[in-house]
């Protein structure tokens, strides 16, 4: 009977200890997200389960301590209870900080989630496009960093205008890896997101009549568009130009820019904000200069007319930056009716 006992303390010491250490590395080290939705195609696919490397930017510390172990947003099996309490929160520490790279596809918490502690909020995924001090602009689909064209990533995709003397049924579509848009009007005429080599192949069948980009006004004011201000005649595909805030930098307060900073200096960085007729009130008192506590990025999705990223909701703190997306683990596709849904080719596959 003591063999048996101390053979399943052994064995439950032994689970515990596995239990810390997989806490530990999914904590401070590495961790692996399932990627939800085309933000990314055609660099990343829904359904694939990506590594990320929690170090490449240095170790973040826990902000919220009081939480339940391998949960995020809500209790396991029941989605009703948080999995935290945000009584206690620490302040933002990142241990052996490193740079982030341009162009570096990047996991971090969803800033738009303020009801949220931020080590809480939602995991989103996009590639880095602009950095602290960056000035940034987008001019017809193109990005300029400080005045110089920023060549598109490997595998972009825009929406274009598509006509055809067929009816281009879903099995078509998908021959030319296709996965979005559909019909927008009349028989022959359809929307959809293209990379270049599928716009190529299209551009070569005896089907396709034109292909023509999706074009928006320069001048024209969308209020999803951030700062959601009607001062700012921005789009999806014409934005800016803007300075990136950088840790320590200060700037001057003013009607043209301070929607742009609002937010930072209200929330990310938790001042009080007031506008006071032609007065910028911080902290109860008349500011005509703010210093920025933190680095802010510019991210942007490579699905770039179906992406959710900092063209919406601005720019991204440094405290909300979880890790690298290093490589893709295994790629399932939920929507195939094969029998065989894993994308073989996609395992282990290098994130650029």
């Amino acid at each position: 009977m003591k063999k048996i006992k101390a053979y399943i303390i052994q064995w439950v010491k032994a689970i515990i200890l596995a239990l810390l250490t997989f806490l530990f590395v999914n904590t401070f080290m590495f961790s692996v997200h399932v990627i939800p939705s085309s933000s990314m195609e055609k660099t990343l696919f829904p359904g694939d389960l990506i590594f990320v490397n929690k170090m490449s930017y240095g170790i973040r510390m826990p902000i919220t301590p009081l939480t339940v172990p391998y949960s995020h947003h809500k209790m396991p099996f029941n989605n009703q209870i948080n999995s935290f309490s945000d009584i206690i929160q620490f302040p933002y520490v990142r241990l052996f900080k490193s740079e982030i790279q341009r162009n570096d596809v990047i996991v971090f918490n969803y800033p738009r989630e303020s009801d949220l502690p931020v080590d809480h909020r939602s995991f989103y995924i996009k590639r880095c496009i602009g950095l602290p001090g960056d000035t940034l602009q987008i001019k017809n689909k193109k990005v300029f960093i400080n005045g110089e064209f920023l060549q598109y990533p490997k595998n972009v995709e825009f929406n274009y205008n598509v006509q055809s003397s067929i009816d281009l049924i879903n099995d078509t579509l998908l021959k030319y890896d296709i996965t979005e848009g559909g019909r927008t009007g009349g028989k022959g005429f359809y929307q959809l997101t293209l990379s270049d080599s599928a716009k190529n192949s299209l551009e070569k069948t005896n089907y396709i009549k034109s292909i023509n980009p999706l074009n928006v006004d320069p001048e024209g004011y969308a209020d999803y568009i951030f700062p959601h201000h009607k001062t700012y005649n921005w789009n999806i595909d014409y934005f800016g130009e803007m300075i990136i805030p950088k840790k320590g930098v200060t700037i001057s307060l003013d009607s043209n820019n301070i929607h742009l900073y609002k937010r930072i200096i209200e929330i990310y960085e938790e001042n009080d904000f007031e506008i006071d007729g032609v007065d910028i009130l911080i902290n109860g008192k008349p500011e005509a200069f703010y210093t920025f506590k933190m680095d802010y990025y510019f991210m942007m999705g490579d699905n770039r007319h179906n992406s959710s990223d900092s063209r919406f909701w601005g720019l991204l703190p440094e405290n909300h930056i979880v890790g690298k997306a290093r490589s893709v683990i295994l790629s399932v596709n939920k929507l195939s009716e094969s029998k065989n849904k894993y994308r073989w080719e996609r395992f282990f596959m290098k994130i650029e």
